[in-house]
């Protein structure tokens, strides 16, 4: 590969990061999380179903289009209604990239190489069934599984997010364990991970392309980690805020330190206000901005300690300055793909998307 050849390469693997964090200095920290319970489809009105759940993301792609960085489709919560479900998480995949907002696919995946494969052909490839911005990903075959499928993703310009420190108890006693061989003998399993995530984003000028998963609801538990998420430098996917019970407090807490690499997924606290899209978009803009300060807050902390530890230090040897903070180069945005799902129908809802989102139709249940 030639030197043009190579920076080009370069470029495309840091693509993702670059368009996220781009979103994120735009719009704030907030991921709208789109997960249609079926609690939620029948409080709105809708039939528990596929076509329940496309019109449901299609309400919150509205809600978030221009008000949040992001959107997380649970993928499951469409997979659970077989091909019909599957066929709706295309269709609204694609009305999003039609929007220009950028998405990830909350699937949890992993596996061996066969698995790695067909993965990357389902969400990375152009053409892909299910193209997203970024999966999130499992590790427990060990981290390091994770690599082929996670050159394919940057490879691609897309990104990941790797489960590190979620947001359920249970999961504690798997992710604090201390590791009793490899490369990080002696420190945790969740250390582990996010060390191993880390390597992929050396040498990347900016925000990386592989992220992790660290809830905002695991409070002093990071500590026990041994994680640091203020050293992190890929974005950070934190669920937890607001229905898990997470507070702003707990952000500042779990994510002092951070610059501007965390990124909040807020489902079903927004999804509470709906169906009538003006009551979506105001609780939108409301915890956009909610999670907005609380992170800044967690940087400022930071910030009003090392002022304090300098003063102490200037009375102590006055002769001494601190150095100036470097600046964060600002970030490049790239087009994201446009193809149309295969089997949308002229005038179905993902063909008719358009920039000020898409024409959606509430159907009350049957």
């Amino acid at each position: 590969m030639n030197a043009t050849g190579g920076a080009e390469q370069n470029a495309m693997r840091s693509d993702f990061g670059l368009r996220l964090r781009t979103c994120m200095d735009k719009y704030g920290p907030l991921c709208v999380g789109i997960d249609p319970h079926r609690k939620i489809l029948t409080d709105w009105g809708y039939n528990v179903d596929a076509e329940g759940a496309e019109l449901f993301a299609m309400r919150m792609l509205q809600a978030a289009h221009g008000r949040a960085a992001a959107v997380k489709f649970q993928a499951p919560m469409f997979e659970r209604y077989g091909a019909k479900g599957f066929a709706a998480l295309e269709r609204v995949l694609y009305a999003a990239r039609q929007m220009g907002i950028i998405t990830i696919v909350d699937c949890l995946h992993g596996g061996l190489s066969t698995t790695i494969s067909a993965i990357a052909d389902a969400y990375f490839k152009p053409g892909a069934p299910l193209l997203a911005d970024a999966i999130t990903l499992l590790p427990y075959y060990g981290a390091r599984s994770l690599s082929g499928l996670i050159d394919e993703a940057l490879d691609n310009g897309r990104g990941v997010f790797i489960a590190s420190l979620t947001s359920n108890e249970e999961g504690a006693s798997l992710q604090t364990a201390i590791r009793q061989s490899g490369d990080y003998k002696g420190k945790t399993v969740a250390y582990g991970i996010a060390s191993t995530a880390q390597k992929h984003n050396e040498g990347v000028d900016g925000m990386g392309s592989v992220g992790l998963i660290i809830g905002a609801t695991i409070g002093q538990w990071v500590k026990d980690s041994g994680v640091d998420p203020a050293k992190f430098t890929g974005p950070i996917l934190s669920p937890g805020y607001g229905w898990q019970g997470a507070e702003a407090k707990d952000l500042k807490t779990v994510f002092k330190g951070t610059k501007g690499n965390v990124l909040v997924t807020v489902s079903r606290f927004i999804a509470a206000h709906g169906p009538d899209i003006s009551m979506l978009a105001q609780a939108t803009e409301s915890i956009a901005l909610d999670v907005r300060q609380a992170l800044l807050e967690a940087t400022e902390e930071v910030d009003e300690d090392a002022e304090s530890e300098t003063a102490q230090t200037a009375t102590a040897a006055p002769a001494v300055a601190s150095a100036p903070a470097t600046p964060v180069p600002a970030a490049s945005v790239s087009a994201a793909s446009t193809s149309a799902p295969a089997g949308a129908a002229p005038g179905s809802a993902a063909a008719t998307s358009s920039a000020t989102g898409p024409d959606v139709t509430v159907r009350p249940k049957a």
